[in-house]
């Protein structure tokens, strides 16, 4: 019989109960999609009646040193799946890393060393574990298996899938209509990524909706292999801060989950009104019918403010504590009120007097002297309270508090 033939008679096989039903609703919420529901549906009651608990894979390149918000609507899911009593794995791709995922690239990626990769893959567990059970969690390294493949392995691999297929992939194609260059071993990464499936046996893989072309080749090589095709469920990339692209180091619009508390009550109070409801459904543990009631009291007129501290309140005391996201409330309120916190740093400079540009830059308020024009041209730039207007500005000797817009604050003593 074939795997096609095996499945269909696996859909009908096990009893759909309402704690099937149930698991079915918590993989759906606030996904972009799932492929197969019914293969999945079928999954679920699978391992209800058999008591065996399925497979989930997720896998992330440590490209950075640390991880964001955004990544963890993908990790939230699978703690909603870890609770239900599934196998979730936690796979660093410290190979892939090596060739560098060319997902939604218009050009090709850098590959990182495999010093840089051990570097960033240190901090990567430790974080997610902020999110996962540790306890629950199986923790693997793709070059467990990529390695031992070996050239000969690999070129077995690349014969399974075709060049034509690789090409219908939506960035390589712009990249090859408008004659930007594809390197070969980019089409590398979809196989190594999906052969990462076959080695782990997944029966879920999750991905942010840029990587659906790489789930789908997991897909088709288990089928290769003549395994069960894994389902695939992809989440919506969270929109930055800026309200406009994905939440990204690079856009700075990022909200990392080692920040201080009082920085992370600040940027998620700082989102706008309408991005809330998405990072409700997306970030929030609480139940949809908790968030469909909060929109109708905002509805009803309620101000939308009281929510954004409780979700902000929420996000601070899952990385951090109850006592911090209080402290970060209490911080974010004496701010608005014009004053200043408590724990800013303290440093010396010297140079008196000095410009209002170095003196930022110096302070490490700003990245670049020309962030510091900015900012003073925007009216964002206090010295004891006093906003400053004056680009050409030689600050004299003394101890003053200086603030950049909101959030940052240095106390600095020029000599």
């Amino acid at each position: 019989m074939s795997l096609a033939n095996e499945n269909k008679t696996e859909q009908g096989k096990y009893p759909i109960t309402d704690r099937v039903l149930e698991s079915m609703a918590v993989t759906q919420r606030g996904c972009d999609e799932l492929l197969v529901e019914s293969e999945w549906l079928a999954k679920l009651a699978r391992s209800e009646a058999t008591k065996t608990p399925l497979r989930i894979k997720l896998g992330l390149d440590p490209t950075a040193p640390d991880i964001h918000l955004g990544h963890t609507v993908v990790l939230n899911k699978m703690r909603q799946l870890q609770d239900l009593g599934h196998t979730v794995i936690f796979l660093i791709g410290d190979f892939t890393s090596m060739i560098g995922d060319p997902s939604g690239r218009n050009a090709t990626r850098p590959p990182l060393t495999k010093e840089e990769i051990a570097v960033n893959a240190q901090t990567y567990y430790q974080q997610a574990s902020l999110v996962l059970d540790p306890s629950k969690t199986e923790v693997r390294y793709n070059s467990e298996w990529c390695d031992p493949l070996g050239a000969r392995g690999m070129i077995q691999l690349a014969a399974k899938y075709t060049v034509a297929r690789m090409l219908e992939r939506d960035d390589f194609t712009k990249r090859y209509k408008g004659g930007i260059p594809i390197s070969v071993h980019e089409f590398l990464y979809p196989l190594m990524q999906g052969y990462d499936s076959v080695a782990l046996k997944s029966d879920l893989e999750l991905g942010g909706t840029d990587q659906k072309f790489n789930l789908l080749v997991g897909r088709e090589l288990q089928k290769e292999y003549g395994q069960e095709a894994q389902c695939i469920l992809t989440m919506p990339l969270l929109v930055g801060t800026d309200g406009v692209d994905k939440m990204s180091k690079s856009k700075n619009n990022y909200i990392g989950i080692s920040e201080a508390p009082n920085d992370m009550f600040g940027k998620l109070m700082s989102i706008s009104d309408e991005l809330m409801w998405s990072y409700f459904t997306l970030l929030s543990f609480k139940p949809l019918s908790e968030i469909a009631k909060m929109k109708e009291e905002v509805l009803a007129g309620r101000n939308p403010r009281d929510f954004k501290v409780a979700l902000g309140q929420e996000i601070v005391a899952r990385f951090h504590s109850l006592d911090a996201a209080e402290k970060a409330l209490e911080d974010f309120n004496h701010r608005a009120k014009g004053g200043v916190p408590d724990d800013i740093p303290e440093l010396a400079l010297s140079g008196a007097p000095l410009g209002i540009g170095q003196l930022l830059k110096q302070a490490n308020l700003v990245p670049s002297t020309s962030e510091a024009m900015r900012n003073v041209e925007q009216g964002g730039v206090k010295i004891d309270g006093v906003t400053i207007s004056d680009k050409a500005l030689k600050v004299p000797a003394g101890t003053m508090v200086v603030q950049v817009g909101k959030r940052k604050f240095a106390k600095i003593t020029l000599s």
